[in-house]
């Protein structure tokens, strides 16, 4: 059989499908696509599709969906993924622009996400432990109080209020805090406790004690960010695509609440050349995502946080990997100029 042929009889199937959520027949190609063949020359070439387990036949209908097989020769077989056009590139820029915090950033990113590809979408918080310090701020707010501030390169920022032992004078304590912050800008926040430890030892004898305090509050804060978290928009979608679960749409549910899985799921997914990775159906590791497909890639810098959707098989691959990439990019600049 013809193989390039093939693979566009396979693009069509699952571009309607998509499009119309319907079996696809022999008939409906050659009306809606230029293959240059006739119809039965397609029948021929979906029954060597249904064959090799890419395409297959919904109880008795005529036409035929694609298989998780199918899906994944579709995925790997995109020439590039799409950029999207300029009025979804205009809406990230207007609503991601007006964030104040890094809390506000990544709920705006979600909810964004979420309507640009009607599916559900999450993200990943960044972890100070795998950044670097790139500020620190001390603020005196009532005596024996101070708010502690830690701020990594990955955007994340952290703050506590801190009991110190004694009262604190604001000039004397930016004087603390620049001795701090000089020695673990740039350090890598895993490295944060010895860090500080090394600075307390140099610091002159009476100072010491509310040195190390400090220094104790800034490093209970870097343990306390190590906690995995993520934020998550767009559930209602699923409502709306129960249809497409052949089993109980409960199990995706469950998933989407046990966080656990879904951080696994995305600290588990590497990306491919085109920077977005794609689990289809029973790729995924959990057998509540066994009907759903998830699209994922990292934002920031190095191996950082993923930011990605997840939704039922029947997804339009290239619109959702165009978005989740054109977010991210986005996401990380945001995050970079923070």
């Amino acid at each position: 059989m013809n193989e390039p042929r093939k693979l566009e009889v396979l693009r069509a199937i699952v571009e309607d499908y998509v499009h119309f959520r319907e079996p696809v027949g022999s008939k409906a190609l050659v009306d809606r696509h230029r293959l240059g063949v006739s119809s039965a020359t397609i029948r021929n070439d979906m029954a060597a599709l249904e064959d090799e387990g890419l395409i297959a036949a919904p109880h008795t209908s005529a036409g035929r969906v694609p298989t998780d097989k199918g899906y994944r020769v579709f995925v790997d077989h995109l020439a590039d993924v799409r950029p999207l056009s300029a009025a979804e590139k205009r809406a990230i820029h207007t609503l991601l622009d007006g964030a104040d915090d890094l809390d506000d950033v990544l709920e705006r990113t979600v909810r964004l996400l979420s309507q640009l590809t009607n599916q559900v979408a999450v993200v990943q918080y960044p972890q100070l432990g795998r950044a670097r310090v790139r500020h620190i701020e001390a603020v005196s707010l009532a005596p024996r109080q101070v708010l502690l501030v830690l701020i990594a390169d990955s955007g994340s920022v952290e703050q506590r209020v801190h009991a110190v032992p004694e009262d604190v004078d604001r000039d004397r304590l930016a004087v603390l805090r620049d001795r701090l912050l000089s020695a673990a800008a740039g350090t890598p926040v895993a490295l944060l406790d010895e860090t500080l430890a090394a600075v307390v030892g140099l610091l002159p004898p009476g100072e010491q004690p509310l040195g190390a305090e400090l220094a104790r509050g800034l490093v209970l804060l870097a343990a306390s960010s190590r906690e995995e978290r993520m934020v998550m928009a767009g559930t209602a979608y699923l409502a709306r695509s129960t249809g497409d679960f052949l089993q109980s749409i409960s199990p995706v549910l469950e998933a989407l609440e046990e966080q656990v899985v879904l951080l696994r799921l995305l600290s588990e997914m590497a990306g491919d050349p085109r920077g977005v990775a794609v689990r289809i159906g029973r790729e995924n590791s959990y057998d509540g995502l066994a009907e759903t497909s998830v699209v994922a890639t990292g934002y920031g810098l190095g191996d950082g946080p993923k930011i990605g959707v997840l939704g039922p098989t029947r997804m339009d691959y290239p619109a959702t990997m165009a978005a989740v990439r054109a977010v991210a990019r986005y996401l990380s600049k945001i995050l970079a100029g923070s």
